[in-house]
């Protein structure tokens, strides 16, 4: 089996980066595990794609090429290609003995959530809606399926930390030495890295694009509630849960009727024939119009009832109230005979009033 990185690639020693791109890329392709089943093929991928580290990156070409000749020339200080790997990623050569390990599976992440609003009326509030919500979402890139990778390709261990996804720093205090570990600034601590970026999404493993969400509003909410979608937010990375969509609810302020919880206050003005005599008048209600009895001397102020017309409780049954507020209006500008009826009745209930003097206008007036 080859040792030299440039017969594993395939390629003559003073290959331009883009002729050993060219070559990484037709050799992954024909030996990944995915589309090539025979013996060797992936031992065969993962020496391809060492070798592609290393040549792809110059200043370790440079050290390769200045420590590292093909095999059976004097001087060669490696005894086989995991010698090589393992000086350039970290595995323990010229620091006593090594452990070799493969990378680390790099951990699924949730996707990020979104933030939306929707405005509603007081009736889609009361009795629920279906709004379609246009959002821009990130999806999983379908041509590398989420990896960052160009098809063919595989995302391979991280050149920096050698797969771990942890940069260990070994410092001397008044204690003694003390070892450090922290997140590796070039993988962000998933133990990858991805030398050939998939021309869809630039190797993130997403794309962005638009997406229209329904949202079933429930009935009864409120101004400031917070509805959640769960799913609708940006797509997971490496396979994980998408994030969750959070609506939230803007009820526009309604003319005819004031909201306190889930009860609902209005004002009805009524003449004041109509508070004297009682009436049945007709009023507007969440459900359409419906009547409402004035009794015979409602007084100003006066509220009626009206169970059930309120707004539905959130998630259980039941309803609030409607509660009617009775205006009395007094008329101005009253007629002669007007005015003579009204001070007819207060004689005869015996309630003082302020006279008042005819003006010119009436006195000139023919008696009828």
């Amino acid at each position: 089996m080859a040792t030299d990185l440039y017969e594993i690639l395939d390629v003559p020693r003073d290959a331009t980066p883009e002729d050993i791109k060219k070559a990484y890329r037709r050799l992954a392709r024909e030996l990944h595990p995915d589309v090539n089943g025979t013996p060797g093929a992936e031992e065969r991928f993962k020496q391809v794609t060492g070798a592609y580290e290393i040549l792809s990156d110059p200043e370790k070409r440079q050290r390769y090429d200045t420590y590292g000749q093909s095999s059976g020339t004097a001087g060669f200080p490696f005894t086989d290609i995991q010698d090589v790997f393992d000086m350039f990623f970290g595995g323990g050569f010229g620091v006593g003995t090594r452990t070799r390990r493969g990378p680390r599976r790099a951990a699924a992440e949730r996707g990020e959530d979104l933030n939306a609003s929707v405005a509603l009326s007081l009736s889609e509030a009361a009795f629920g809606a279906l709004r379609r919500l246009d959002v821009e979402r990130l999806f999983t890139c379908e041509r590398c399926m989420g990896n960052g990778a160009e098809p063919g390709t595989a995302p391979v261990a991280c050149r920096t930390c050698g797969g771990s996804g942890e940069l260990q720093q070994v410092r001397r205090s008044i204690f003694g030495t003390v070892m450090t570990a922290a997140t590796c600034n070039k993988c962000r601590g998933t133990g990858q890295e991805v030398l050939d970026p998939c021309e869809a999404c630039f190797g993130r493993g997403r794309r962005k694009s638009g997406d229209t969400v329904t949202v079933d509003v429930p009935a009864g909410v409120s101004d400031g509630m917070e509805i959640r979608v769960p799913g609708g937010g940006h797509a997971g990375v490496r396979g994980g849960p998408a994030g969750d969509l959070h609506v939230g609810i803007h009820v526009e302020p309604n003319g005819a009727f004031e909201r306190r919880g889930q009860d609902l206050f209005s004002v009805l003005e009524v003449p004041f024939t109509q508070a004297v005599l009682g009436a049945q008048l007709e009023i507007e209600t969440l459900d359409g119009p419906d009547r409402i009895r004035i009794d015979p001397g409602t007084a100003p102020g006066t509220v009626i009832r009206l169970r059930g017309k309120g707004v539905p409780n959130l998630n259980r049954r039941g309803r609030g109230d409607l509660f009617v507020a009775i205006e009395v209006s007094v008329p101005k500008g009253v007629s002669k005979q007007e005015r003579e009826l009204v001070e007819r009745l207060a004689e005869l209930r015996d309630e003082r009033t302020s006279k008042r003097e005819p003006t010119p206008a009436e006195l000139r007036r023919p008696a009828r």
